[in-house]
């Protein structure tokens, strides 16, 4: 028997406040979405409060999780007050109140993730979409599980989930007993995506809470045992998910990913500057469809230009990591769930994101990963 909304909130009367209102009453709940067993929510709080009401967070989840006909559980917390809550806003502050200066931090809205087991953390981020930066980033993971590295890949866009495609997985993820989720792995690589727990063509219409939640849930709650990186493939943009990844998880570095085209090359550069902006290192810029080499003639053909994300990157002061053609093979095998740098390693295509891999590799092991969690900064 599927669950229903209306079973999901029954559960929920029994989660209560530190002041004894039942989660129900307490216009904290964001809309409660439930599909094939699934159910997605929220609980609005104040940035002061994210702490204490991590208690009724995990109890909300395990309320939900005990409901016949649910199999999956994805409770966050958020700074968004739900439509129609009666909860007060926060006091604004008097005019002898301080105000937040430059390089004044905020609080948190969540505690900063616990991921103690995960040594390296890479976002791998494009200031637009189409460039290539799943492919990319599906490439660069099997690269570095190549090199002797414990490899992990999250899937964090969240609207177009790429990951199962590129690596030929599908079907929901085990639950273990303790209630992990166990990622699913091939070539080396641990994969976690919200693709394997929605329909392929089903549209996630999500506003910025669930969105947030689900990250933070494929973040904390999967089973990722010991890893040396997790690469993270970005949802493109400069938005909701970059902001919280950087915000709440210490991030070794990011790594952008451009065509070489100018359109392209200035929302690398908007990405660039916005994880800049959040103290996050920015290990280097990929140029991605850097050129085309007719399989006929031999020609080569810069189809969107060629140079670009290099000069782009000495301009910005960041490391160029190297370029990556326009070709079938790559297309090809990305498609088929057996991308290059795992069905022909020896390849030339196959080396330029061997080479990448070598040079983000050294830099985590130089250290660029020491970091605490960063402060965002407020202008």
């Amino acid at each position: 028997m599927a669950a229903t909304q209306a079973d999901i909130l029954r559960a929920l009367e029994a989660v209560r406040l530190p002041d004894g209102t039942s989660l129900p009453q307490s216009g904290r709940l964001t809309d409660v979405m439930v599909r094939d067993g699934k159910v997605i929510f929220a609980i609005s709080v104040e940035p002061s409060e994210a702490n204490a009401l991590e208690p009724v967070r995990i109890a909300a989840e395990r309320a939900v999780r005990a409901v016949p006909g649910v199999t999956q559980a994805l409770v966050g917390l958020t700074g968004e007050r739900p439509q129609g809550s009666s909860r007060p806003a926060p006091p604004r502050p008097s005019t002898s109140a301080p105000q937040h200066r430059l390089n004044e931090a905020p609080k948190a809205v969540n505690r900063p993730l616990e991921l103690k087991n995960i040594k390296n953390i890479v976002a791998v981020a494009s200031g637009k979409g189409g460039v290539g930066k799943s492919t990319t980033s599906a490439n660069l993971a099997i690269a570095l599980a190549g090199l002797g590295l414990k490899v992990g890949m999250l899937d964090a866009d969240i609207y177009g989930p790429s990951q199962p495609k590129l690596f030929g997985l599908a079907g929901k993820p085990r639950v273990s007993a303790d209630r992990k989720i166990e990622p699913h792995e091939r070539y080396g690589v641990k994969v976690m995506s919200i693709g394997f727990l929605v329909d392929e063509d089903q549209a996630m219409i999500w506003r910025g809470p669930m969105v947030m939640s689900a990250l933070t849930q494929m973040l904390r709650d999967v089973n990722w045992g010991e890893l040396d990186v997790l690469v993270v493939d970005m949802p493109p943009g400069t938005g909701d998910a970059q902001l919280t990844m950087a915000q709440q998880t210490p991030l070794a570095g990011a790594i952008i990913v451009s065509t070489p085209q100018d359109l392209a090359l200035i929302d690398a550069r908007r990405g660039v500057a916005m994880f800049q902006k959040v103290n996050v290192p920015v290990l280097g810029i990929v140029e991605n469809m850097s050129s085309f080499c007719c399989p006929n003639c031999n020609h080569v053909s810069p189809i969107f230009g060629h140079g670009g994300a290099k000069a782009e990157a000495e301009k910005t002061g960041v490391r160029f990591l190297g370029e990556v053609p326009l070709h079938m093979e790559i297309r090809s095998t990305s498609d088929e769930g057996r991308p290059v740098a795992a069905s022909n390693p020896d390849g030339v295509h196959a080396k330029a994101y061997m080479a990448i891999a070598r040079q983000v590799a050294e830099l985590l092991q130089a250290g660029t990963s020491t970091r605490a969690v960063p402060k965002i900064v407020i202008e």
